[in-house]
């Protein structure tokens, strides 16, 4: 199970609805449709049927598998096909050079004032002075530990080269995740534009890694089942739900960010280019930004919200700005290439 998938198999255990009136404010005349690109779980039914109710508008939502494929119906049809989508930081760059997305009007965004302080200046959603989205849910890429092993989290990736723990470890097959979490470790301040000096470091540290390594999984299930199946101390986690998912299954973990700090995602709402309603698009993204909401993508996913602090704190998830939030790195081909090439690699 892959992230995305994680997210609509929870979202889809919901539970009482959401009253209307805490969601939305404008009213807007009947007959009008707002046209949503997004993830499952982030246009559930409740959140829908209340922004109906309120505008007088009606909502037809599409989902996506993938940020490609995201690219490619935003693309068809310069964004003229949907009014507002939901996507992850890393892909705001490009969103803004091929002109798929506009700059938010913050005046229509009065529930902006509910985002917390790590998520009001987010630099990968801002270009040229002018913000363009809206962060909602967020995550990372933690550590997972065996506690039995470890009376006291470590406190550093460096674990993970440590011989001492050497074919106990497993690590996402991810070259982008793998890539940035190296560079993190050797303090590469800028880990999503790398020098090519700086490349031939992160290489030379992953290659040293492998010696370590039992196995390279991938997808939250595959890592759990590794995992749980014994003589596994540490998991580079692929997020948060692995902790509790490896926990009902009887194993003994714990989650931690490593000192040097950690990858973080962020889904943030944006408006398209080619919006036919801007207006509509801006009340449903002030809808999303409701703490109510936040606390469904919290309670329901296990995943960060960028509203309510309060349910964040009680779920454990204080460490926002300990988080590197992605970017888009500076040619993913090539760090797709160089993981290859390190896994490809024979273990001296």
């Amino acid at each position: 199970m892959k992230r995305r998938e994680f997210l609509t198999t929870t979202a889809s255990l919901a539970v009482g609805a959401l009253a209307a009136p805490a969601l939305i404010r404008p009213a807007f005349a009947a007959g009008k449709e707002l046209r949503m690109l997004t993830w499952e779980g982030y246009a559930d039914d409740q959140w829908v049927k209340a922004f109906e109710e309120k505008t007088g508008a009606s909502v037809s939502v599409s989902y996506t598998g993938s940020v490609d494929e995201i690219f490619a119906k935003m693309t068809a049809s310069e964004g003229a096909d949907f009014d507002v989508i939901a996507i992850e930081t890393s892909s705001y760059k490009r969103l803004t050079q091929e002109n798929l997305i506009q700059p938010l009007d913050s005046s229509k965004l009065p529930n902006a004032k509910n985002l917390a302080g790590a998520f009001k200046h987010v630099s990968a959603i801002v270009f040229d002075g002018k913000t363009y989205a809206a962060p909602f849910a967020w995550g990372s890429i933690p550590l997972i530990y065996n506690a039995d092993t470890f009376q006291t989290p470590p406190t550093s990736w460096e674990v993970l080269w440590d011989e001492k723990y050497k074919g106990r470890i497993i690590v996402m097959d991810d070259a982008n995740n793998a890539i940035v979490t190296a560079a993190l470790t050797l303090g590469i301040r800028d880990p999503f534009n790398l020098t090519d000096e700086q490349f031939d470091q992160v290489k030379q540290k992953l290659l040293k890694q492998k010696a370590n390594i039992a196995s390279y999984y991938a997808g939250f299930d595959d890592g759990v089942s590794i995992f749980a199946q014994g003589g596994i101390d540490l998991m580079m986690s692929m997020g948060e739900p692995q902790a509790p998912m490896l926990k009902k299954q009887g194993a003994n973990v714990g989650l931690v960010i490593p000192q040097e700090g950690a990858i973080g995602w962020i889904d943030c709402w944006a408006v398209s280019a080619k919006a036919r309603d801007v207006d509509l698009a801006h009340a449903w993204i002030d809808a999303m930004l409701d703490q109510a909401v936040g606390t469904y993508i919290s309670t329901k996913t296990g995943y960060g919200n960028t509203t309510n602090q309060a349910v964040n704190i009680d779920a454990g998830l204080t460490y926002a700005d300990k988080l590197v939030f992605l970017e888009a790195p500076e040619d993913f081909a090539k760090r797709i290439e160089l993981w290859n090439e390190i896994k490809a690699t024979p273990v001296q």
